[in-house]
């Protein structure tokens, strides 16, 4: 399952464009392990489940206010 998905999602949170773009690399335990790019900052990030991916998008989109997840 070594495909990118193609699956981007702009989400517009006022003047600000935020893009993902989701690779999947497996399918274990009934989720999702991967790389996350963050196409605006150029940044990429491995994720080892689907929560791990909505938590590292969260983060992105609090530009970091939180600092619970750090992206590369």
């Amino acid at each position: 399952m070594d495909e990118i998905l193609g699956n981007e999602k702009n989400i517009d949170s006022g003047a600000q464009k935020y893009t993902f773009e989701v690779s999947v690399k497996f399918q274990q335990n009934s989720t999702w392990q991967g790389q996350i790019l963050w196409a605006e900052k150029n940044m990429k990030q491995s994720f080892r489940s689907v929560l791990e991916m909505i938590r590292l998008m969260d983060e992105a989109l609090s530009e970091g206010k939180t600092r619970n997840i750090r992206w590369d």
